[in-house]
């Protein structure tokens, strides 16, 4: 793609912009300088710099300001960020239509937790896949460390609603949350191992229950990994609280005490506003709205 934008009648005319120039900026936006976008692109700083200068030129604007070191985009760079994304997509769309006679087409990057991933979006994808051919998923779960703002995912499903963003915020569902404790200690010297969350989800419902009832300050086992907690609490020595789908079979366990909290856990759905009317992305919204009805409390 040589030349993917040209003044047209009625408009001054400028250079055509290379597509390679338009990379350089996504680069610097994401790294935050021009030596961390040639590190990504395998160029020198030297050329990184003259291609944002020469593109600068050619549009008469100024794309990043220089604060404190790090290389921030302007508003106007944003917006042309926007149509770089844009553009992306469709060029991979074009790449799958002719690997699909029914369905929507496109690679949908979905950023969220483990536990959402695991317990809930992936069993039933497979289902949304096969309906849609030309349909590709990319579950990039929390320990991949994803910037929803630089647009590094498409969509992204979290248990705390972002205080700002310029993203469509929408509410999925409110999940239950149950406490739970082996019936009999293990014995009668040894309390339960009590387990909690680190200080950086202290504003999450869970976190606030434990420490209301005096047992955070009591937590011996420190982690954000649902997985860890429901595998301490199946071995009948320990306390936590889970989210109802990340339960699994505990709640049918004979041996603990499992109590539902009147506290719940919001989950929130970011879509990058682009995407609003974009048929992939709104096939996938639709499927995980279907899925998280079945969460919602009324």
């Amino acid at each position: 793609m040589a030349a993917i934008l040209q003044a047209r009648r009625g408009y001054a005319s400028v250079d055509p912009m290379d597509w390679d120039d338009l990379r350089v900026i996504a680069a610097i936006r994401d790294s935050g300088t021009f030596a961390g976008a040639g590190t990504r692109l395998r160029l020198d700083e030297t050329t990184v710099s003259r291609r944002l200068a020469r593109l600068q030129k050619t549009l008469g604007v100024t794309l990043f300001a220089a604060v404190d070191g790090v290389r921030t985009p302007t508003a106007q760079c944003e917006a042309i960020l926007d149509h770089v994304q844009e553009i992306s997509r469709h060029v991979a769309e074009i790449g799958v239509l002719g690997n699909t006679t029914r369905g929507v087409a496109g690679c949908i990057r979905i950023a969220t937790t483990n536990s959402l991933a695991e317990e809930i979006l992936a069993p039933a994808s497979a289902q949304l896949l096969v309906r849609n051919p030309g349909l590709a998923l990319q579950f990039m779960t929390s320990g991949q460390n994803v910037n929803f703002a630089r647009w590094e995912a498409d969509l992204a499903v979290r248990l705390r609603k972002p205080d700002k963003g310029n993203f469509t915020i929408t509410k999925l569902a409110e999940v239950r949350l149950y406490l739970f404790e082996p019936k009999e200690p293990a014995s009668a010297d040894e309390a339960p191992v009590v387990c909690g969350y680190p200080d950086d989800l202290d504003q999450t419902a869970e976190s606030a229950f434990l420490k209301a009832q005096g047992l955070k300050a009591r937590t011996r086992c420190v982690t954000d990994n649902l997985r860890v907690i429901r595998a301490l609490i199946q071995s009948h020595s320990a306390i936590g609280v889970l989210p109802e789908h990340a339960c699994g079979a505990l709640l049918a366990d004979r041996r603990l005490r499992a109590t539902l909290l009147p506290q719940r856990v919001e989950v929130w759905l970011l879509v990058q506003n682009h995407l609003k009317r974009n048929p992939a992305a709104r096939a996938v919204i639709d499927w995980m709205r279907k899925l998280f009805d079945e969460l919602a409390v009324s």
